[in-house]
């Protein structure tokens, strides 16, 4: 185990709370929300990230977005809304997690952490968002942003050939024909909380709902989207046949 691994595990909360603001370069003036951003499920504390990750999520979707605008002023919207993609992704998220750490201030049950729960992709993005979130309620959305500028650094530049998520190709296909938007809808949840599956439905226009699961409901969607977009793009070559 890293040397600074083995000294964060020697600290206390309060510690590991100074560390993780020092590290980042902020200052939490309610420490209580900064705790709830890195509690998960697991644990029995009475609150918990997942509020605070949907609200991290639509924090870094709208900073990230400004950003893109700034840095590519003459770039289509297409470019920007693929490139956009690729910086607010999953992987992407967990990525960054791990640069900072972040799943060594998590706190789990005992038995998510035996269950690898700090190094899960997963979490650590979920956390992430949450901890965006708990920023933007503490400090306001301008130093939020500033946050986000600097974890995600050169990746605002430098991500041009990013992967389109099979989500964005599925809403450029079906809104290109005049279907609208996707539908996603939560079909199922089940397993133990550190280790749920999930069953998400999606639904486009004069379609039948495509059914597909996943340890995340995010996960559970590409791959609902993914399955959707190969039963059209095959139907779609053989009618062209």
């Amino acid at each position: 185990m890293a040397q600074d691994q083995v000294q964060i595990q020697q600290m206390s909360n309060d510690d590991l709370l100074r560390e993780l603001q020092s590290q980042l370069s902020v200052s939490f003036r309610d420490i209580s929300v900064l705790k709830e951003a890195l509690t998960h499920s697991s644990s029995d504390k009475a609150e918990n990230y997942e509020r605070l990750e949907f609200l991290g999520d639509r924090v870094l979707s709208l900073a990230i977005a400004s950003f893109l605008l700034s840095q590519f002023p003459d770039e289509p919207e297409g470019n920007l809304a693929k490139r956009h993609s690729g910086l607010v992704q999953g992987s992407t998220l967990a990525e960054i997690a791990r640069e900072i750490n972040l799943g060594q201030y998590l706190i789990l049950s005992d038995a998510e952490e035996a269950s690898g729960g700090k190094e899960n992709d997963n979490i650590l993005a979920d956390v992430l968002e949450a901890l965006l979130g708990a920023y933007y309620l503490d400090q306001g959305f301008d130093l939020a942003s500033e946050l986000i500028k600097n974890l995600w650094g050169d990746r605002v530049q430098n991500d041009i050939d990013v992967p389109v998520e099979p989500k964005t190709d599925l809403q450029e296909w079906t809104q290109a024909r005049g279907y609208g938007l996707p539908a996603y809808a939560i079909v199922s949840r089940t397993g133990p909380d550190h280790a749920p599956e999930f069953k998400v439905s999606v639904e486009i226009h004069g379609r039948k709902p495509v059914i597909a699961s996943g340890a995340s409901k995010r996960q559970a969607e590409k791959n609902a989207a993914s399955r959707m977009l190969d039963i059209l793009l095959k139907e779609a070559k053989n009618k062209d046949g």
